[in-house]
Formats: C-alpha cells, sequence, structure tokens
C-alpha cells in the first residue's frame, strides 16, 4: 500500500460536541482520579473537566471517518494498518461542563517512518465565539504502508523538546490498571475499539489479551502529575505531549517516572515523563506536561 502526501491540508467536516457534568465526571472515574474539582458541581465557577476529556471529545470524528472524512477521497482502507503512535494537546484554556465546542481537522503530516507511515491528523476545538480552546494533533503510524515521496507536514510533530528518558527520575509512583480499566474507560469516555474489550478480537490480530488503551494510560500519568506537580489545579495544564512505544495489560501496574522540571516562558514549568509497563518496557516514551505557573 502507498499513501500520497498530497493530502496534507484537507480538512474534515466540522462536528459540535456538548461538554456536559456528566461527561466531564465519567472521564475523571473512567481512569479513576479522584480529584474533588471534578466531582463537585456545586462550585461557584462551574465544574472544570479533566484536560484529557480532549480525546473523547475528538473521539467521533475518528470513529465515524468515512462520515466525516469522504469528502476528501482519502483512502480510508490504509486505516486498518494503523496504531496511536504520537499524542499531543494543547490547551488554549480550561475546558469547562456545559459549554458547546466546534471541532474542525484537517490532514496536518504524512511522512516516512521506517515501519511505515506516520500519519498526523489535527483538530481545533473552538468555542462559541470562535476562539481555540484546545488543537490536538493525533499520529497513526500506518505499518507497512509506504509514503510516497518525502512526505509534508513535519512541523506539525510537535512536542515537549528532548526529554531525557533515561535521566535518573526525581520521583516514581506505581499506578495499578485494574482488570476492568479497559471496560471502565470505554464506558466513561465513550471511547471505543474492540481491541481495548474483546478477547476475540485481540487474539485474532495476535494478541494475548486487550490491550489497555494509549490515551487512559496517558491520562492516568497526567492525573497523577497535576495532583503531584500542580497541586491538583487542571487550569494549570498548558500542553502534553508523548509517544506510544509500548503496550499495557489491564490487571497490570505502570510505574509513571518525573525524569525533569524544566523552567519554561511565563513561570511555566515542562515536567519530563516516561510510563514503564509491566515488563519493564516503556510504554509511553519522551512525554512532556507544560504546567503553568
Amino acid at each position: 500500500m502507498i499513501v500520497s502526501p498530497e493530502y496534507v491540508g484537507r480538512t474534515c467536516r466540522p462536528l459540535e460536541v456538548r461538554v456536559t457534568p456528566r461527561r466531564a465526571m465519567n472521564y475523571a472515574a473512567a481512569v479513576e482520579d479522584d480529584n474533588p474539582r471534578y466531582l463537585d458541581d456545586t462550585q461557584s465557577d462551574g465544574l472544570p473537566a479533566p484536560p484529557m476529556l480532549a480525546v473523547a471529545l475528538t473521539w467521533p470524528i475518528s470513529a465515524h471517518f468515512a462520515e466525516h472524512w469522504g469528502d476528501t477521497g482519502f483512502p480510508a482502507e490504509i486505516l486498518s494498518r494503523q496504531v496511536h503512535y504520537s499524542e499531543h494537546i494543547a490547551w488554549a484554556r480550561p475546558l469547562r461542563a456545559e459549554e458547546l465546542l466546534t471541532v474542525t481537522g484537517r490532514v496536518a503530516a504524512i511522512l516516512p517512518h521506517r515501519a511505515g507511515t506516520h500519519l498526523v491528523i489535527e483538530y481545533t476545538a473552538a468555542d462559541g465565539t470562535g476562539a481555540a480552546v484546545f488543537t490536538e494533533r493525533i499520529g497513526g503510524l500506518l505499518r507497512g504502508v509506504k509514503c510516497d515521496g518525502p512526505g509534508r507536514g513535519e512541523e506539525a510533530l510537535r512536542g515537549g523538546g528532548d526529554a531525557p528518558d533515561d535521566a535518573p527520575p526525581l520521583w516514581e509512583k506505581t499506578l495499578p490498571v485494574p482488570r476492568l480499566a479497559a471496560h471502565w474507560y470505554d464506558a466513561g469516555a465513550d471511547i471505543h475499539f474492540p481491541i481495548h474489550t474483546s478477547p476475540a478480537f485481540a487474539r485474532f490480530v495476535g494478541l494475548p489479551g486487550i490491550l489497555y488503551q494509549g490515551t487512559a494510560t496517558l491520562s492516568r500519568a497526567v492525573a497523577a502529575l497535576v495532583n503531584a506537580e500542580a497541586g491538583g489545579d487542571p487550569a494549570r495544564v498548558r500542553e502534553v505531549s508523548c509517544l506510544f512505544t509500548a503496550m499495557v495489560f489491564p490487571g497490570d501496574d505502570i510505574t509513571l517516572r518525573l525524569h525533569a522540571r524544566r523552567p519554561a516562558d511565563g513561570g511555566a514549568t515542562r515536567l519530563a515523563f516516561t510510563v514503564e509497563n509491566a515488563e519493564g518496557k516503556t510504554a509511553l516514551r519522551a512525554g512532556s506536561l507544560l504546567i503553568g505557573g
């Protein structure tokens, strides 16, 4: 299979999505984030949503690819070879419950990779005034799909810089992933793909069992970092990025390691982190979380 970089820049049909208190609370519960800010709807300034809810708000476009991307001519059949490889989200402001957002998307990058092709889709969520709330760049690795030419859109591969994955950690924390965690995330985040809940499907594709979702693993890491390094205040979260490089299975423990705190513009702090799976492999590599001052 071959994919052409000519699709870079093409846009999808927009999606309107409402952030409700129920949806915000359910996402927090799905990753066992008991930060009281997400669970108390009596707060005078409204209920904040977990920052990582962003991935659930854009998911319907990916889940209904033909409906939203069909007019672009993008070859949807190659997506059967896709695995989630990279993630980058930047928040212009905190997510709040009871707001209506419009999500637009574009193909941001199609680049050659040693295992195939790196496809990056960029989604931007805007509020009723047209102001951006967050931008997400989802990177998929199209295994065995050749990029026709040198590729386009390398500038879309934004991250937090050179994260010292091999540096001694400042601290580490074991995060249990319960046996039912993938099902909780499937239901609470409303992000469904059978490899995460169907043992039959997982075995069909050669896996020993269902996988824990990559964005769920990242969400657990972000929650722990916010609680430990940002005083539990989600409004301080500005940006997160990582690469997904090894599998996590429900029922296993994962280990979050904070490797560095670096000063950033405006009094912010950039945290470099990794997550290791139960086999000692790095499941989340080059993790970077920007916390405002």
